[in-house]
């Protein structure tokens, strides 16, 4: 997942001690937390346990001393922090202040200033879950698209049992992650791109190569990040990723894109080769520099292909999708519809690379999607960053799984 802030409030009840499991689990998920606690769960739980696994300092008080001028009134810097609210356990209480605009203390402040989406999970006792009131104010909660999770069945504090319980963890947390990902449409997987032309050595200084700069790939691979997969990026251009959902490995020949592919491909959903492989490689690689010499005016260079990689890799393929990409200079549709069909691919996008702002080492793109059984669809001129946005929704709407 990728971060986001997530803050805790954590009001008085006996199911507050189960608040820890749920700040240790989404800090163990890369999660940033803020906890926010009433007056009534610093008895249940010190302010002290949840700063510590947290790693930053419980808010308690809308007038508790401030670290900086900004956070001078805390109730709003928390609300605008934060990209989910979670309350839990929630009270009878925290239910009928939220649901009727009470704000009479930092939590109750912060949760009504919070324009972010909020979970509440309730945990109280049957009799104080069936009250009427209690009833109508999460009713209330659900009229304002406050998501409520009902309590669960079980053995309460008291000794009885009802309904009332906290759900357990994992509950919690896949409602949790729901709320995350909810603008996060690839979230849960695992893609993989290739970006940049191929170097094929000719001795330690020379290598034959081609004039990919790699920007259409990285573009595939940032969108693919920012909706939420966990992207790996083979590269052969230099590129600094600042995502943590987004793996950065160097790549340099054919023969070692191919083999870091044949490792990951097993575990991945979708593979983008965007990379421009070079069809041939010298045949003898000279261990030092190749010398000019006055009495030779022609040098020739025996080449071998190269192992087809989106062949090779596509043969293996089970569940996940295939997306090649055909850079074309004539018959586009013919030979991209040739490729499709060779590479065991289930997407080409074709692209003309004759025209000057389709082609290499420029920042937009004309793409047509060629795959089976349907016609070919083309996409007009866009930024390349735009092609990768409209191919992953494309994705989505017709082959995620």
């Amino acid at each position: 997942m990728t971060t986001k802030h997530v803050a805790v409030y954590v009001t008085g009840g006996i199911a507050a001690y189960k608040a820890l499991e749920v700040v240790r689990a989404l800090i163990k998920k890369g999660i940033e937390v803020q906890v926010v606690m009433t007056y009534a769960a610093q008895k249940f739980v010190t302010p002290l346990t949840f700063a510590t696994l947290s790693k930053h300092p419980v808010i308690t008080d809308n007038y508790q001393a401030q670290s900086s001028a900004d956070d001078f009134i805390p109730h709003i810097k928390i609300s605008r922090w934060a990209d989910l609210a979670v309350v839990v356990p929630a009270t009878t209480n925290i239910i009928a202040k939220m649901a009727n605009g009470i704000a009479d203390d930092i939590v109750t402040s912060a949760l009504i200033a919070t324009t972010a989406p909020k979970l509440v999970f309730p945990a109280m006792n049957t009799s104080m879950w069936e009250y009427p009131a209690t009833q109508r104010n999460l009713q209330l909660l659900e009229e304002m698209g406050i998501k409520v999770v009902a309590p669960a069945e079980g053995f309460l504090a008291e000794g009885e049992i009802g309904k009332g319980r906290l759900v357990d963890l994992d509950t919690i947390m896949e409602n949790i992650e729901k709320a995350l990902n909810k603008d996060l449409p690839l979230a849960g997987k695992k893609v993989i791109v290739t970006a940049g032309g191929t170097k094929e050595p000719i001795d330690p200084v020379r290598f034959i190569g081609n004039n990919s700069s790699g920007k259409m790939g990285i573009a595939l691979a940032e969108s693919a990040a920012k909706s939420g997969a966990e992207v790996t990026l083979l590269a052969t251009v230099p590129y600094l990723s600042t995502m943590k959902n987004l793996t950065v490995i160097n790549i340099d020949s054919a023969e070692n894109m191919l083999t870091k592919l044949n490792d990951l491909f097993p575990e991945t959903d979708v593979l983008v080769m965007a990379a421009a492989i070079s069809d041939f490689k010298p045949v003898h690689v000279a261990t030092q520099k190749i010398k000019k010499t006055a009495d030779q005016d022609t040098y020739s260079i025996e080449l071998t292909k190269n192992p087809d990689i989106l062949k090779t890799v596509a043969q293996h393929k089970t569940t996940q999708t295939v997306v090649g990409f055909a850079a074309e200079t004539q018959n586009l549709i013919e030979n991209a519809t040739k490729k499709l069909n060779s590479k065991n691919a289930d997407i080409i996008l074709a692209n003309d690379v004759s025209q000057k702002d389709a082609g290499f080492n420029v920042d937009t793109n004309r793409i047509t999607v060629i795959t089976q059984n349907q016609e070919p669809e083309a996409w007009p001129l866009m930024t390349k960053k735009e092609v990768a946005d409209k191919f992953w929704r494309y994705y989505l709407n017709q082959f995620a799984k």
